[in-house]
């Protein structure tokens, strides 16, 4: 659980204008889905700061009031719309979506939901999600995932291959199994 929220119940999802550390991290590790493992430099937003430098992860309601053209960054958590970012998509390079609870779906749904719309940018899980679930993040469109700090990179990265053969359709493969054969 991250520190913003220690004490509280894991499944409440960070309230608005909290300072969450686990966003606001100078530097990141971040696996990629090739397995390769890089320091990336994503921070969330000000709140008051609507058009903020490059690298910065903007809410919704910042993205549609900033000014920029290209090269932004957009943080979606679980409540949020991931059609509201449709007419922006051209503009956008990251998406980083929060899993507030490794048992909430819903950023599974996001993340496919941009694939199917033709979003070509990067998909970075962040937040409380589990290493049993990077394979299957990954074949739903994300392809990079921001670690937790005491994760084993070499075993994360396993996790990307510990399934051989997905019988469902996905963002890399969109026949499934039995139309393969």
């Amino acid at each position: 659980m991250w520190n913003c929220a220690k004490g509280k119940r894991a499944f409440w999802p960070p309230i608005s204008g909290w300072e969450c550390p686990r966003l606001r991290s100078e530097s990141m590790r971040v696996l990629l889905k090739t397995g390769e493992l890089v320091n990336i430099q994503w921070h969330a937003s000000e709140p008051d700061n609507p058009s903020p430098a490059h690298n910065v992860l903007l809410t919704l309601n910042q993205l549609e009031h900033s000014d920029k053209t290209e090269g932004l960054g957009v943080q979606l958590s679980p409540g949020d719309d991931a059609s509201a970012l449709l007419p922006q998509l051209h503009r956008i390079a990251v998406v980083a979506i929060d899993f507030t609870a490794f048992m909430d779906g819903r950023g599974f749904s996001q993340a496919r939901y941009l694939r199917e719309a033709g979003f070509k940018g990067e998909i970075r899980a962040t937040g409380d999600y589990i290493r049993d679930q990077l394979f299957y993040l990954s074949k739903v469109g994300v392809d990079a995932f921001v670690l937790p700090k005491d994760a084993d990179p070499d075993d994360w990265r396993r996790a990307l291959t510990d399934i051989s053969e997905s019988y469902q359709s996905n963002a890399d493969q969109p026949l499934p199994l039995f139309r393969r054969r």
